[in-house]
């Protein structure tokens, strides 16, 4: 295991930030940490990179313990914080190099050339991070968190505030990077998370509500399907409702239906023989399979 976290708790005089928190992170792995504001997700990032101690807990990084061995741990990974503290008055490679020699490293010409070959600086790399955009501040504090060669990265909301453009750049970016490190992000881009992650994890409240592959999650609220149909007459609710495996219909216009469907339960043939056998002709019927964002809004939700 890369990350492993172990019954963290965290308290900020009386209020319970993080409460009993347990998870591991696999190496290779990128792993979605999702939640509302004021989850507990940035204090947990906090915790694992050793910006600030537990109350109660343990986190091995690496097979570092984060209290017993916070400067190996520190070498072995790389932090994007959500508000990317950059020296806006120095230029990118100037920046680049300062944050090698603080890493102590010796060829640190070599690889301030590689990090921006990497995160695409090359056009920016004499202008003052001042200058950026938004994106290539991102860049600059992406490149700075993997300039020591780590082999976890920590990302704290690394997308916020990109145009679609340069998000598209950064996700392919951390994917690039994922394929050599683990990777843990969190974000409130669902998109972003189905279409990079391996992993994804849900916390509520302080209190994990989810750990699955990314592949897995929708079943955790029941893989609900739901199907979006259009008569071309009026149909009376208590009609509908005899088809078999319909959990849930609701008329929202006109002759159009939204149909939530059993779990499990595929329902559109019987939508169609429904509307033969009662002289009815179907306009139009969409199938809306549940996503990441319905059940992150289910789990999220929930009294815990």
């Amino acid at each position: 295991m890369s990350i492993q976290v172990n019954h963290i708790t965290k308290l900020y005089g009386t209020q319970k930030a993080l409460n009993d928190v347990s998870f591991d992170v696999n190496e290779g792995e990128i792993t979605g940490f999702l939640g509302p504001n004021g989850a507990g997700k940035s204090t947990m990032m906090k915790i694992i990179t050793c910006y600030i101690p537990p109350t109660e807990g343990s986190v091995n990084v690496c097979g570092y313990d984060i209290n017993e061995n916070s400067l190996e741990v520190r070498q072995n990974v790389g932090y994007l914080p959500e508000h990317n503290p950059l020296y806006l008055d120095m230029f990118v490679k100037e920046y680049l190099e300062f944050i090698g020699r603080l890493h102590q490293l010796k060829n640190i010409k070599e690889r301030v050339k590689e990090m921006i070959e990497l995160t695409g600086l090359q056009i920016e790399q004499n202008k003052k991070i001042g200058a950026l955009s938004k994106g290539y501040r991102q860049r600059v504090g992406i490149a700075q968190a993997l300039i020591h060669d780590p082999k976890v990265l920590i990302l704290d909301e690394p997308t916020t505030g990109l145009d679609p453009n340069q998000l598209a750049e950064i996700r392919n970016l951390i994917k690039k990077i994922g394929k050599q490190k683990t990777v843990m992000l969190s974000t409130h881009i669902m998109q972003e998370v189905e279409a990079i992650c391996d992993k994804v994890i849900i916390i509520n409240k302080g209190k994990i509500v989810a750990n699955a592959p990314a592949s897995q999650i929708n079943n955790l609220t029941g893989n609900r399907v739901q199907l979006i149909v259009e008569f071309d007459k009026t149909v009376n609710k208590s009609q509908l409702m005899k088809i078999n495996g319909i959990a849930h219909a609701e008329n929202t216009h006109a002759n159009t239906w939204i149909i939530e469907c059993v779990a499990g339960k595929d329902i559109r043939n019987d939508v169609f023989k429904f509307a033969v056998d009662n002289q009815l002709s179907v306009l139009t019927l969409q199938k809306n399979e549940q996503k990441l964002e319905d059940v992150f809004k289910e789990l999220t939700k929930k009294p815990i």
